[in-house]
This record gives structure tokens, sequence and C-alpha cells, in this order.
């Protein structure tokens, strides 16, 4: 016989069984029943946050599709052209920011410089020789720009999933790579540019059609940039693997451009010197040849010196700010104020462009590059944060606007039949001259008076030259 235990109460072992506990006070009851309450209630405001959340984004959706398709974009297509862009503009702007880390914060100066100035240097050289071919080859093939244009976006979709394995495993492929997205980037740039005009509505301008585009553009990479550094918080290659969704979802978006991108009837070539070929003679051989206009020469040389500004501010700051930060402020914070104010300043150049009903095309031009070249000189002498925001500032809206009269100038001056080959061929000069300046940048001392001084004394002799073989009447042009 099992003795029983004195210290207990309960005379009886085991647990109580349930009719023998005690019944809930009225004070738990009521506790259990406005949590409950409260649980209810914190779903319903779940599902109407919810609902409120869709609405809004279907509302933001539906105005951003409203508008791309204002003033005919829609039944011609250019709203496709638009939407498109600004995939290009996000996936974009998910590489930079992953390989920005990688390239220029983890990587010893010395050996960063070196690597980033074989980068640039093969980049210059496929577009000095192959992209003055790229609008041509395109014009003479059927079904060429648009499957081009998917195929700029598929080439940089399966980069960036090789990058994303790069920069954790640091292979060799990493340069490579990087290099494959950058060329695929700027062709798409030129297919892009030769694509515009054939969709551009009755009721559009082609300088509002561009302007409209780059804005898309802006957009994008404004939505996708703090999507992209979210995702860099787990790694650099994670911003890589979302680049990799977008440039699927662009590729989708390129091949449902329409058909009349890929049309070419009616065209001619543009050239850059030697006699025009008029008449039946050239069409029954070869595509019609036709000189570049003086006037559309003198706006792309104005162009060449902001570009080249753009390249060279790139590089430069990027190695100068890392090295020699400024106060107690970080590299990544300095570059990206300076970067965030050329933004800035590019989208202030396309709304001016956007609004302003009338233009000199030949003013404009050169007052961008010679703002660009006095606030170089002023960031040189007063170098500072404040001088180095203001020169991002003046270098991006500088160049939007200088861009925006050259459009205008080739719209003006250029036959439709070749506005085609003529975005082209600028687009590309214009991207070499980028090139040339980063390169420019990377072999700079890291010092910033000297180096700024450079630059601001590069801006000046190419402003007297553009001045000087500034061909007679520019001044008295038509504006646009």
């Amino acid at each position: 016989m099992v003795p029983v235990t004195t210290d207990r109460p309960d005379p009886t072992p085991g647990p109580r069984p349930e009719s023998a506990r005690p019944a809930p006070s009225g004070a738990v009851r009521r506790s259990l029943s406005g949590a409950a309450k409260g649980a209810k209630a914190a779903g319903r405001g779940a599902k109407v946050a919810g609902r409120g959340a869709g609405t809004a984004g279907q509302y933001a959706v539906s105005q951003a599709r409203r508008a791309t398709r204002a003033e005919g974009a829609g039944d011609s297509g250019l709203s496709r052209l638009i939407e498109l862009h600004a995939f290009n503009a996000a996936g974009d702007a998910a590489v930079a920011i992953s390989l920005a880390g990688t390239l220029f914060f983890q990587v010893p100066t010395g050996e960063a410089r070196g690597q980033v100035a074989l980068f640039l240097g093969l980049t210059m050289l496929p577009f000095a020789i192959v992209a003055p071919l790229i609008g041509p080859f395109l014009d003479r093939f059927s079904h060429g720009r648009r499957w081009a244009v998917g195929a700029t976006m598929a080439i940089r979709c399966f980069l960036c999933w090789v990058l994303a394995t790069a920069v954790i495993t640091e292979s060799p492929w990493l340069f490579p790579a990087a290099l494959g997205v950058l060329v695929a980037s700027k062709a798409y740039g030129v297919t892009r540019a030769a694509a515009v005009p054939r969709l551009l509505p009755p009721d559009l301008t082609l300088v509002k059609a561009n302007a409209r585009v780059s804005l898309a553009g802006i957009v994008g990479a404004g939505i996708s940039a703090p999507l992209a550094i979210l995702a860099s918080t787990f790694g650099p290659e994670w911003s890589l693997r979302y680049g990799f969704v977008v440039f699927v979802l662009a590729t989708i978006w390129a091949i449902r451009l329409p058909e009349k991108v890929d049309a070419s009837q009616g065209e001619g070539e543009l050239v850059l010197t030697g006699p025009t070929t008029t008449g039946t003679t050239a069409s029954t051989s070869r595509r019609p040849k036709t000189r570049i206009p003086a006037a559309v020469a003198f706006a792309l040389r104005a162009n060449c010196g902001p570009r080249w500004l753009s390249g060279f501010l790139t590089m430069f700051m990027a190695f100068l700010l890392r090295d020699n930060p400024i106060g107690d402020w970080k590299p990544e914070v300095l570059l990206g104020l300076v970067i965030g104010a050329a933004g800035l300043g590019n989208t202030l150049g396309i709304a001016i462009g956007s609004l302003l009903q009338r233009l000199n095309p030949a003013m404009t031009v050169v007052l961008a590059l010679l703002a660009d070249a006095v606030v170089a000189v002023v960031a040189a002498l007063f170098y500072g944060l404040p001088t180095l925001v203001l020169l991002g500032l003046t270098a991006g809206l500088a160049q939007s606007l200088a861009k925006l009269s050259l459009d205008s100038t080739i719209q003006r001056d250029v036959p439709s039949r070749i506005q085609a080959s003529a975005f082209a061929r600028s687009d590309t000069t214009l991207q070499l001259a980028w090139v040339i300046g980063g390169f420019v940048g990377i072999a700079m001392p890291l010092v910033p008076q000297l180096g700024l001084g450079i630059a601001a004394a590069a801006l000046g002799a190419w402003a007297t030259f553009v001045l000087v073989s500034r061909p007679p009447g520019t001044a008295a042009t038509a504006r646009t």
C-alpha cells in the first residue's frame, strides 16, 4: 500500500478532471473576448489597408500608362517603347548599384584603377569599330531592330546571372561579364534612338518624344534603385538577381514592340563627309547617302563636351572621393550626392525641354558647354561638397539640354528618311565621348584641384574649337 504524503492538500493523486477545475472568472472571460474582438478588428484593418494599397497601386499604374499613351503615343506604339525604356533603366540601375560596391569600394585603389581603365579601353574598341555599323546594318535587314533590342535585354539578363555568381566567387569572369553588360546597354541606346522616329505619333514632336522616353528612364531608375539597394543588403549578388528578373521582363516587352519598328522603306544613310548621292543612281544599287548638315555637325561637336565631362566626373569622382573623402562623410554618401545632383540636373533639363515651346538649339548647346567649363573652374578653385554638388547639377542639366537641342536640330535639318541613321550615329559619337572622358578621369592623379583644373581647361579648349568651327549663320538659325 502506497503511503499518502501529508504535504499534499489534495488527497487525490494525478491531474484533476475537467469537471473538477474551477471555471474561469468573469474578468478572464471578458479579457479573452476583448482579445478576440481586437484580433478581428486588426484583421479587418489589414484587409482595408491591403485594399487601399492595391487601389493606390492600380491608380498609380493606370495614371502612368495614361501618361505614356498621351498625345497619340498609345496608338502609334511609342508607349511600349517608353515602358521598355523604364525597364531598361531599372535594370541598369540594379547592375550599377551592385558593381559600384564591387568595383570601387571592395578593390584596392591601384588595382581598381588599372582594371577599370582596361575595362573602358575594351569598351571603347568595339564602339569605335562596330557601333557606326549598327544603324546601317539594322536598316538593311527586316525584323532587325525589334529583335536587336530584345537581344540587348536578353544578353544583359544572362550576364546578370553570371555576374551574380562572379561577385561571390571572385571569378575572373567578373570584368568580361561587366564589359558585356555595358556594351549591350550602349547598343540598346543606339537601337532605341533608331526606333523612336518610326513610332512618333503625328501630334508629338521628336524632341518631346525623346524627352518623354528619357523621363520614363529616370522614373524607372528612381523606383528600381531603392529595391536594388534593399536587395544588395543581403549581398551584391541579390541586386544582380533582381536585375536578372527586370531584364527578363524587358526582353518580353522588346518582343512586343510594334512591327513597324523594323520598317526601313524609304530610308537612306547618313555619311560624315563625301559627296551626296541622290536620284535613281543611288537607289538602283545602294541606299541613298546624305552628308551630315553643318548645323547638326556643330550641335554634335558641342554635345561632346558635356558628355565628356559626364564620363570624366563619373570615374574621377568615384576614385577621388574614395581615397580623399571630404570631412567625415563616407565615400559612398559623397558619390551618391554628386551623382544624385547630376540626376536632378538631368531631370530638370528634360522638364525644361518639355515645357519650353521654342528653343534656340545653336545657342543652347554653346551655353551648356560654357556653363560646364565655368562651373568646373569654380569647383577647382573652391573645392568642397557644395561646389561638387553644383558641378554635378550643372553637368546633368547641361548634358540634358544639349542632347535635346541636338535632337531638335536633327529633326529640323535632316530629312525624315535618314533621321534614324542620324540618331544612331550621333548616339554612337556621344557614347565614345563619354568613354574617353571616363578614361581621362581614371588616368588623372587623385588631386582635386589638379584634376578639376585639367577638366576645366579641356572644356575651355573644346568650347573655343566649337565656336571657331561654327558654320556661318548658325547663330541665326530658326528656333525649334
